[in-house]
């Protein structure tokens, strides 16, 4: 699965997948979903692990595909025929051009395969591409950075920085494992952010960026420009990064659109500043219960990021 993270983001229509190659207790093979979905993770995997893959073990975090493509050959053909003994994975594949079929061709080759294994770890860590099979959008991460009263910048609208060094480079990886990011005509006008990845080494994963706005922006080119929440199921990619201000928050929050919360805390308090978000449309105290689970919190400096997920019963 940390294999399968370096391709977040740049892997779509195809999920981000890893797989390591075991022989004899050793790694002999490691993959992950290359930029643009090919090659595949179990295709770079075998490919390192050359004939050291003949009785190997592989794990990979999603059933290897079956489906004749064009850009290259099925996985389970490439298992087979580099005459692995066992394969572990931790999901079955929900396309259904392989959904199962790729466990039924490995079995019936006579390679021991294994699955369900940290099953929901592997679900989180391709969490785009279930989303765009499940619902047809990409997931969607809302990002806030509040002070500890829940305040994104000063009455003024003065906001750099509330978070430290530490957090706001965290924020930077976190936007190159997104295929694009979306501010609102405010954040626009505001503070004309660059919504780029500085980061030593991702500077080329900067996300398209994206502004939800009636109206075309008076702003450079390379905005793709949406009208309403919902157009987000025409953007490319499967992750999709929310940094706009309240209003912006609050709208996709109120349309039920947010998978993951990303929350970053100062130890600071401002008091009369500006709220994180508005109104959310809960119409009672008990519906605000039940809707986030908290699977992440670490400290990044003096501040803290902590990462919920939205309860939903399929995505």
């Amino acid at each position: 699965m940390a294999l399968a993270a370096r391709g977040r983001g740049r892997t779509a229509p195809n999920p981000c997948v890893g797989c390591v190659i075991v022989a004899d207790g050793r790694v002999v093979g490691r993959g992950w979903t290359q930029a643009g979905g090919r090659p595949h993770a179990e295709a770079m995997a075998l490919a390192q692990a050359g004939v050291k893959a003949r009785g190997a073990t592989a794990y990979v975090t999603l059933e290897p595909c079956a489906h004749e493509s064009p850009r290259g050959p099925a996985c389970s053909d490439l298992l087979i025929a580099a005459g692995v003994a066992r394969v572990v994975a931790a999901l079955e594949d929900p396309d259904p051009r392989t959904a199962g079929r790729g466990f039924a061709r490995l079995r019936d080759a006579g390679i021991r395969v294994e699955t369900g294994v940290r099953a929901a770890e592997a679900r989180r860590s391709m969490a785009g591409f279930l989303m765009r099979l499940a619902r047809g959008r990409p997931h969607v991460t809302l990002k806030l950075a509040t002070s500890l009263d829940g305040c994104i910048a000063m009455a003024d609208g003065s906001s750099r920085w509330i978070t430290g060094p530490q957090a706001r480079a965290h924020a930077h990886l976190e936007r190159s494992r997104h295929d694009s990011i979306l501010v609102g005509r405010g954040t626009l006008e505001a503070d004309a952010p660059r919504l780029d990845v500085r980061l030593a080494g991702l500077e080329s994963r900067a996300p398209l960026r994206v502004l939800l706005s009636r109206t075309a922006p008076d702003a450079d080119a390379g905005w793709h420009v949406i009208a309403d929440p919902q157009d987000i199921a025409a953007l490319p990619g499967d992750h999709l990064l929310v940094e706009g201000g309240a209003a912006v928050a609050s709208t996709f929050l109120a349309a039920d659109l947010v998978d993951r919360l990303l929350l970053y805390r100062a130890p600071i308090l401002i008091g009369g500043g500006r709220h994180s978000i508005g109104d959310i449309g809960l119409g009672d105290l008990s519906s605000a219960h039940g809707r986030w689970s908290i699977v992440e919190s670490r400290q990044l400096g003096s501040d803290r990021v902590e990462v919920y997920e939205r309860e939903r019963n399929e995505g």
